[in-house]
């Protein structure tokens, strides 16, 4: 058994190539170079499968969105560049994307990251949010037939966000509930008063 993530531990360091479809060229991507925003790292099984290309179209209804709050999206599956550079030109769903598809042809990111299946060799399905400070927020792996639910992503990544930016008073917390929604307000608790309250 893998060894998991665990949240608010620094992200193991990614060094790798990707493609970069907005600028159709292949570059080398360091996590560490990206301090200062948000990252998520959609971890997917294969190129050229069918679920795998819904995630990604998933995700660019929110791009926008994940984009003008800081975020940066990548994927991340255990296929090389190459890969990566002809599925994003075929693919009727893929060949719409912006975000960076990063190779792990090695596995390393994968291994470190606790997403590589053993039986198969490929990543499993999930996703990773990486706060500004290079930390880990977020950590999710499910059923490889199961497709992401991006605008779960989504709400997770600003209620982390808000908490990040809500600093709480001496004595107090602030949380997020359960089912919390954009314009909602958070849990402002006083650890001491509000103890049977909730």
């Amino acid at each position: 058994m893998q060894n998991l993530l665990n949240i608010g531990e620094q992200a193991p360091e990614i060094k790798s190539k990707a493609w970069f479809p907005s600028e159709s060229k292949i570059s080398e991507f360091k996590l560490s170079g990206m301090r200062g925003k948000w990252i998520i790292l959609a971890f997917y099984p294969g190129d050229f499968t069918f679920v795998c290309a819904t995630d990604i179209e998933a995700f660019m209804s929110n791009y926008e969105d994940f984009e003008k709050n800081d975020a940066k999206i990548y994927a991340i599956s255990t296929d090389s560049v190459f890969s990566h550079k002809a599925w994003s030109e075929t693919s009727p769903r893929v060949k719409k994307s912006k975000i960076p598809l990063i190779d792990d042809f090695n596995k390393k990111i994968s291994t470190d990251y606790g997403f590589l299946n053993s039986d198969t060799g490929a990543a499993r399905r999930g996703t990773v949010i990486i706060d500004p400070d290079g930390k880990v927020q977020y950590f999710a792996i499910h059923n490889d037939a199961l497709g992401k639910d991006t605008d779960h992503i989504f709400t997770a990544f600003m209620g982390l966000k808000y908490v990040r930016e809500t600093p709480a008073a001496e004595g107090h917390v602030c949380a997020v509930p359960a089912n919390w929604r954009l314009g909602k307000r958070a849990l402002d608790i006083d650890i001491v008063n509000d103890i049977g309250k909730l």
